[in-house]
């Protein structure tokens, strides 16, 4: 039997009649550069999310680096985030010129550990990016606490978990800016790159709105320095049709997630996800075990062998990364990220997974720990 990690093809025949056609018509408009269908979805987004309002952008990377702009963060600032995540998050905190200053994980839930980030406060901390990693919230509560009390921007990286949900509220609207990605891979996802900035202040929008196309406001005038993180309608208009079918795809994860939790229960050398009980919903964007004492390599090894497709959600922690060595961690300094990116592994856990193809991945893996 053939699992792949992710298989996007069963999901296009789900909404592919009702969207050709108006893909069709923005053809024929030739309108393709943001637009009235990039507002809709603005509009929309913001109040799936609830919050005061949303702008589209062209990644979910553009978001994070857009918001440390919109808030003058850069040259001689830095900013707390997670070693253990995609680059994208420290990448745009590098890219402002800012400099990433990592925190490490709590090894239950992969999210930052809110009991070692006020050590790492210095004077020059201005921003927190929180990261909601696999589709579960971090524990937003002590960051967003913290931050008041030292003046604090929080920029939620929501990039992973449209839709879940902090203590019954929904992430990327609690902090002053949440960032969402719709890369094809995610729960909600374009054809292509795309991505939002939500704000919690509408005022914030504004700013953003501007710095979205080259800080240009009126045309050609310009008093501020932006860039081009402009959402293309196209997208636009694939999320519009995709957003009504998100919930019952992250419901059919979060079953997917539940069979695997409870069918790998108490496998001695395996350790399954954990929701933490502020998690009040967890989108199950990636299903991400743990295999302790090395077996880790030969495990994904023979899944692969046997038509499992999995993947390695990440490698290398942040603060291991060749181009943050100036940054001056050594490996050992983070030590729950540095076990993490050699013990997990993601299974699929896409919403068309039949019930024969989960079983098959379960047994599968059993078998597999097994051999290793």
């Amino acid at each position: 039997m053939q699992v792949p990690l992710l298989d996007l093809t069963q999901q296009y025949t789900q909404f592919k009649d009702e969207l050709l056609p108006d893909l069709a018509s923005l053809c024929a408009s030739q309108q393709f550069i943001l637009g009235p269908k990039v507002a809709e979805l603005e509009e929309k987004v913001a109040a799936y999310c609830g919050a005061a309002g949303a702008l589209g952008v062209s990644s979910g990377s553009d978001a994070i680096i857009v918001a440390l702009m919109a808030e003058g963060i850069g040259q001689g600032d830095e900013v707390i985030t997670s070693s253990y995540t995609f680059f994208a998050t420290a990448g745009a905190i590098a890219r402002v010129g800012a400099r990433p200053v990592f925190v490490d994980i709590d090894p239950r839930t992969f999210n930052l550990d809110v009991n070692k980030l006020e050590a790492a406060l210095t004077p020059r901390t201005k921003a927190i990016i929180p990261v909601h990693l696999f589709g579960q919230p971090a524990d937003l509560d002590p960051i967003l606490k913290l931050a008041e009390t030292r003046n604090l921007i929080v920029i939620e990286d929501a990039c992973q978990a449209i839709g879940a949900e902090y203590k019954g509220k929904r992430v990327g609207a609690l902090g002053d800016y949440g960032c969402l990605s719709f890369f094809p891979s995610k729960n909600l996802g374009a054809f292509g790159d795309a991505g939002m900035v939500l704000c919690r202040d509408q005022a914030k929008v504004e700013r953003l709105r501007i710095l979205r196309n080259h800080g240009m406001f009126p045309q050609y005038h310009h008093q501020i320095v932006g860039g081009n993180f402009r959402l293309d309608a196209l997208q636009a208009v694939v999320l519009l049709h995709k957003l009504p079918l998100l919930d019952g795809w992250s419901s059919a994860r979060q079953a997917n997630f539940a069979f695997y939790n409870e069918r790998l229960a108490n496998i001695n050398g395996l350790v399954t996800p954990w929701i933490a009980p502020e998690t009040t919903r967890h989108i199950g964007n990636q299903y991400v075990i743990r295999i302790a004492n090395g077996r880790r390599d030969a495990v994904m090894a023979y899944l692969k062998a046997n038509g499992i497709g999995c993947a390695i959600y990440y490698p290398i922690a942040l603060h291991c990364q060749e181009c943050f060595q100036y940054l001056g961690y050594r490996p050992e300094d983070l030590p729950e990220s540095l076990k993490a990116a050699s013990e997990t592994l993601a299974l699929p856990v896409y919403p068309e997974l039949t019930s024969e193809q989960k079983e098959y991945v379960a047994s599968t893996l059993l078998q597999a720990l097994k051999q290793a």
